[in-house]
């Protein structure tokens, strides 16, 4: 069964993939919370998938499990996190870095996630060496005398160790002048390159050729520091977009929201058990969660109201100043910043949408 449009396709089976891996996702943030708090012997009245009305919850103590009708976002609900509290296990009762940990908790725990699914992937099928498998003619490349077979190892101050992170380089920093440092025959050299606008794509181009297909196994640790690398490399990625959309470099129109996501995944997902199977259409869902896992880690942390983040600044602002801040004008702020959010997933959803009949 497929809903399908003009532009688009989404099928019953994207839909189902997107929420498991969205609603694994989740319930790994709000167990962080969870078990931070926990931890620092805070009571948790209610663990959540989803918001608004409940549609099947169980109390186990002191907590309610539940499970509500919009499959949107999920929530780990403290005593006192927004409200007054006598409790003396109210959140606010805590000290200043206990409440810190489990703030933090979340999206440390959303990196940990994306952190185990590159060690899986890494195990699976190894990684994308960035070994150059020939240079363009005209371009800084060949001029600078780089050939198949040379391993670039850095860009600027970026350690490089995937192929495609030298393609994320060249689009962050696009048109800009970049010291290449390169392994060849085990001896490392260090050239300077230009990038040429390309007349036909109007990308900048260093003249690298690689394919990123040609993947290379390795023991167990090698596949624990690479999926540290792949991590970073997600991390990465999310900042640097998110610094382009504040310059401007890109637009609002540009992003991906919860539609266009289940959209890429189903596409991702019918594409794979076609041309190669179950095996690697798994592998290929494993890695959307890993970006989606960095993905919200990052986001989560932005210093916004309503966002971990956004507490976050609060909290290290009253660990400075030695006095907690009025929870009430916290509360407006968040409120605010709520409100603010909704009306961006809203124009993002539009967006969305509105693509999926072009």
């Amino acid at each position: 069964m497929n809903l399908s449009v003009a532009g688009g396709n989404l099928s019953v089976v994207s839909i189902i993939i997107a929420f498991i891996i969205f609603s694994v996702i989740i319930i790994f943030h709000e167990l962080g919370h969870f078990w931070l708090a926990k931890a620092n012997g805070i009571r948790v009245n209610e663990f959540c998938l989803g918001l608004g009305p409940t549609i099947w919850g169980i109390q186990k103590g002191e907590t309610k499990y539940s499970v509500k009708l919009l499959p949107f976002g999920g929530a780990c609900m403290m005593e006192g996190e927004d409200e007054d509290s006598s409790d003396e296990r109210a959140f606010g009762k805590k000290s200043v870095w206990a409440r810190i940990s489990v703030v933090f908790a979340g999206p440390f725990f959303n990196f940990i996630m994306a952190f185990v699914c590159a060690f899986i992937l890494m195990s699976c099928i190894g990684y994308d060496k960035p070994v150059l498998t020939g240079v363009s003619e005209g371009y800084a490349a060949e001029e600078a005398g780089l050939k198949a077979g040379d391993e670039i190892v850095r860009m600027n101050g970026l350690s490089i160790h995937f192929a495609r992170e030298i393609s994320a380089y060249s689009t962050f920093h696009a048109g800009e002048e970049v010291k290449v440092t390169y392994l060849r025959d085990g001896e490392k050299k260090t050239v300077d390159l230009v990038p040429k606008k390309d007349s036909k794509t109007g990308r900048y181009l260093y003249g690298f050729q690689y394919s990123g297909q040609e993947r290379v196994k390795g023991n167990v640790l090698t596949n624990l520091k690479n999926s540290f690398y792949e991590l970073r490399y997600w991390i990465y990625s999310t900042v640097q977009s998110l610094r382009m959309l504040v310059t401007r470099q890109i637009s609002v129109n540009e992003m991906n929201g919860p539609v266009g996501i289940v959209k890429n995944i189903g596409d991702t997902y019918t594409q794979s058990v076609t041309d190669s199977g179950y095996y690697y259409a798994f592998l290929n869902m494993l890695n959307w969660a890993i970006l989606l896992s960095a993905n919200l880690g990052v986001m989560n942390l932005l210093p916004l109201p309503a966002l971990d983040g956004g507490r976050l600044v609060f909290l290290i602002i009253e660990a400075i100043r030695g006095k907690r801040i009025d929870p009430n004008k916290e509360g407006i702020v968040h409120f605010i910043g709520i409100i603010l959010l909704f009306g961006l997933m809203f124009v993002v959803m539009f967006n969305d949408i509105r693509k999926l009949f072009i």
